[in-house]
């Protein structure tokens, strides 16, 4: 599928109504549901008996009858209601939290293939609110907004009935109340709606400030900033307490119409009733009897404002899980590419005229980048900050998409390589080596999980880590914490370069790979690059040129383009931006 047709397919999707939208998460659980909401109309069911025993005890208290019949189908009605709705109650709550469930992981798998462009837009802080608080409140619509919603619908139904039996005139008095009241309060809801999105989105901005702090938890340390960042993110959850407090005003508003409209009605039917009663025209336990069902009214009238106030909140949760939904997902190939670019063999890269610029209002990072690197070797990229070597990488591994030129990856256009097949090829050990959290044993298994233990041996043999591994009390089981903080920089960087290792790519992508490593361990590792390039194709991006002066081409960017390239000995002489790189770094005299 094309990028212009997904586009499309998820404008279309875009356009479906709110309603449709829950609709869908509803359906794999509507059988369950079905059940769920029969159960409640049963239990409703009992409790609409309750007035209407009550009644017949009061009659026969009145004609001097037995009570024991009465009082017994009133226990009866009581405990039958009881024991079925909470049976109701809690399947509608277990499959609340299955619908939760499959919306966080649907959710989840969209943010983890969402373009990396896309993600670097958004912020991490706000994006867990997403699939932990707005996925929550798409539950509560769910069960007590939809579901509880059709069940009150029922059960006021059903007390309607009863009051037409009981009079038709106090039914009609009870009805115009409940319809001004509850007109009213149909006006307050998409108010709901806009302040519950309002503060959802105060809540993720909160999330994103907090996140902004921890993910700089030293620099805000050594600092000194702790006060500042207090206030900073105090100051977004004064927002989101501000936003929330508009929730709970037209929330309470729309609430307290149930109490209005009951107590209203009740006094219009005490007294319309009483004057009924007192010519004759209705019995007490009758009237009795509808006081009873217009209290009965509360809780589905109070169900429905609920459900109605439940409804607009997970419609604003909704519009937002929806925008990351709705976000166009990595491009897949359209075949297989042939040929050269099949099999296990390195691969070559070539870039001819490529232009990239990372926004439509930036200026271009790459203006007519060419270069070719051929299978195996190694292969330098160097330059000054900001020539955009970087960027190469990032092109490499489709993070991006070029707007113009070509890329090619082993003989083959890289759009034509499915997106998975081209990074199984790739081993990529980034500038800043990320660790996650986990043990030693699963952060160098992440990039091959099927490696064997011969294969890990020898990766930490030729990385250095095997000494590690037996200082740790708990070896390849020990935890690393959190962003692998409990490794030095050199560690993180070494367990990195272990596990592009055991990917067994072929091509590597190696980032500033000895940045963090003494000088010991850059001789030792520059000797393991030298031999890893006589099995597949090395690309290094270097500025300590002495890891480099090996390779058997460097290219020299600057300025978003390709100025030179050769081996060291040829820049030194024929280049003077890599001669000025090499004196400065007392590589020549």
């Amino acid at each position: 599928m094309s990028g212009d047709n997904r586009e499309t397919e998820q404008a279309a999707k875009g356009e479906k109504s709110p309603i449709r939208l829950l609709l869908a998460y509803i359906r794999p659980h509507r059988k369950i549901l079905v059940v769920g909401g029969l159960l409640g109309l049963i239990g409703s069911a009992a409790g609409l008996a309750m007035p209407l025993l009550a009644k017949y005890v009061v009659d026969a208290f009145g004609a001097e009858r037995s009570m024991t019949g009465p009082l017994i189908g009133l226990t009866v009605a009581v405990l039958v209601g009881a024991v079925v709705s909470a049976s109701g109650t809690y399947l509608m709550e277990r499959t609340g939290e299955g619908i939760v469930l499959g919306a966080r992981r649907r959710l989840v798998d969209r943010l983890l293939r969402l373009k990396v462009a896309d993600v670097d837009r958004l912020k991490p802080g706000d994006l867990l609110s997403r699939v932990t608080g707005d996925t929550t409140l798409l539950r509560s619509v769910l069960t007590n907004g939809i579901v509880d919603s059709i069940g009150a619908v029922f059960l006021l139904i059903g007390a309607i009935v009863m009051m037409a039996l009981m009079d038709g005139v106090l039914l009609l008095v009870t009805l115009l109340v409940v319809i001004v009241i509850g007109g009213m309060t149909a006006l307050v809801m998409p108010r709901i709606q806009k302040a519950q999105h309002q503060a959802q989105e105060a809540v993720g901005e909160m999330g994103a400030v907090l996140d902004r702090a921890l993910q700089a938890y030293r620099t805000v340390k050594a600092s000194g900033a702790e006060e500042r960042e207090v206030e900073v993110v105090g100051a977004a959850a004064v927002r989101a307490r501000d936003k929330g407090l508009q929730v709970a005003g037209w929330t309470s508003l729309a609430g307290v119409s149930t109490w209005m409209a009951v107590q209203i009605a009740f006094l219009c039917v005490l007294a319309v009733g009483g004057a009924r009663v007192a010519s004759g025209a209705l019995e007490v336990s009758a009237l009795i009897a509808f006081l009873l069902y217009l209290f009965y009214l509360v809780a589905p009238i109070g169900q429905l404002v609920e459900g109605g106030v439940q409804l607009q909140n997970g419609l604003a949760a909704l519009r937002r899980i929806r925008e990351i939904e709705d976000l166009p997902g990595e491009p897949v190939g359209r075949t297989p590419p042939a040929g050269p670019a099949g099999g296990d063999d390195p691969v070559g890269v070539r870039f001819e005229d490529v232009v990239f610029r990372y926004g439509e209002d930036r200026a271009p990072v790459h203006d007519g980048v060419s270069f070719e690197v051929p299978p195996g070797g190694l292969t330098a990229l160097v330059g000054p900050s900001g020539a955009g070597k970087s960027t190469v990488f990032a092109l490499v591994e489709r993070f991006y998409e070029h707007q113009d030129g070509l890329i090619e990856i082993g003989g083959a256009d890289i759009r034509d390589w499915p997106l998975a097949e081209l990074r199984a090829a790739l081993g990529y050990v980034e500038q800043d080596a990320p660790v996650l959290a986990g043990t030693l044993r699963e952060n160098l298994l992440f990039a091959a999980p099927g490696a064997t233990e011969e294969e890990l041996r020898r990766a930490l043999t030729r990385t250095r880590l095997d000494d590690l591994v037996a200082r740790l009390p708990e070896g390849l089981e020990t935890p690393v914490g959190h962003r692998g903080v409990l490794l030095s920089g050199g560690e993180r960087q070494r367990v990195a370069i272990a596990r592009a290792l055991l990917r067994k790519p072929r091509l590597l992508l190696m980032d500033e790979a000895t940045s963090q490593l003494d000088a010991v361990n850059e001789l030792r590792l520059r000797e393991v690059i030298a031999e890893v390039a006589t099995e597949t194709t090395v690309l290094v991006i270097a500025h300590r040129l002495s890891t480099v002066t090996n390779a058997d081409r460097i290219v020299v960017m600057e300025s978003g383009g390709v100025r030179a390239v050769g081996t060291h000995d040829e820049l030194v002489g024929s280049d003077e931006l890599y001669r000025e790189l090499a004196t400065t770094q007392f590589l020549v005299s």
